[in-house]
């Protein structure tokens, strides 16, 4: 057993947000996926208020080391979440984070707001990759504008704040640094790259959202130098995540300084590559 955030879990391994579908899953296997959950906890896709179509399709790409998705973020909605999913999810027999976006300030305090007074949800993850109108990067690229948004939205949450970082940064220290500085309890990355599939003939973008985000194990340094370089800067526990496919991976990551590893992309090759990292985690954490 592990604490984090103030969370009982069993093992330190959890699913990237959007990579699970554990409502699908649960028609897939039935009961049997409650009784070998292959998460610590379950982290939702992330939820918008109002409801999105996602992009185009086509919406993904396998890359020589990894996948790129323009997917896009579909989803019910808030009030959508509320009332069709959250019921759903609730019967999971792990903590439910629920990841929650918004393109302002305001939207965020009423996602969070809205989600904070669910009992069923036990953590609430902020997706900051939305694009910033002032300064046209992502929220979680300029610290002055996470900064902004987690002052804004922390005094309505009483459960555990998580901020899920972009990579596409110069420096995701400093934008952690100011996310801690905010009062956020934990951060989790790296999420995707931005990245570009081209159309094998006529060399124009293949994925219907022009760009996507690549995952999987093309990114796997990457996240272990951002995870590393982090964890020198603040004293929060971190969720690293990015191209774990094995037990060995996750301990690289635990060892540069994450808490919790979060599996993604390999989650689409394998729905229970939670359960079978997780186990190989153990094994190699006792015999070292």
């Amino acid at each position: 057993m592990i604490e984090f955030c103030g969370l009982q879990l069993q093992h330190p391994i959890v699913n990237g947000s959007g990579t699970f579908d554990a409502i699908a899953a649960r028609r897939a296997f039935g009961d049997a996926l409650l009784a070998d959950f292959p998460f610590s906890a379950f982290v939702s896709k992330t939820i918008t208020l109002q409801p999105r179509a996602g992009n185009p399709p086509p919406r993904l790409w396998e890359a020589q080391a990894g996948m790129i998705n323009s997917i896009g973020l579909p989803n019910r909605g808030l009030e959508g979440y509320l009332e069709y999913d959250l019921p759903q999810l609730a019967q999971l027999p792990v903590p439910l984070i629920t990841n929650v976006m918004g393109s302002s300030e305001d939207e965020v305090a009423r996602l969070v707001e809205a989600i904070d007074e669910r009992d069923e949800v036990a953590a609430i993850e902020l997706n900051v990759s939305c694009p910033n109108v002032r300064t046209g990067l992502d929220i979680g690229a300029d610290p002055r504008s996470l900064a902004a948004l987690v002052r804004a939205v922390r005094p309505l949450a009483r459960k555990p704040l998580i901020v899920k970082l972009t990579p596409n940064t110069a420096d995701v220290a400093a934008v952690a640094a100011a996310a801690e500085g905010e009062g956020a309890d934990a951060v989790s990355l790296i999420n995707t790259l931005r990245a570009t599939a081209l159309a094998p003939s006529a060399k124009r973008p293949w994925l219907g959202g022009g760009t996507g985000g690549l995952s999987g194990a093309a990114i796997r340094n990457v996240a272990l130098s951002q995870v590393a370089a982090v964890a020198g800067r603040i004293s929060l526990p971190i969720i690293g995540m990015g191209g774990i496919a094995s037990g060995t991976h996750a301990v690289d990551l635990i060892s540069v300084g994450a808490a919790l590893v979060a599996v993604g992309t390999e989650n689409f090759r394998d729905p229970c590559a939670g359960s079978r990292i997780a186990s190989e985690l153990k094994s190699l954490q006792i015999r070292h």
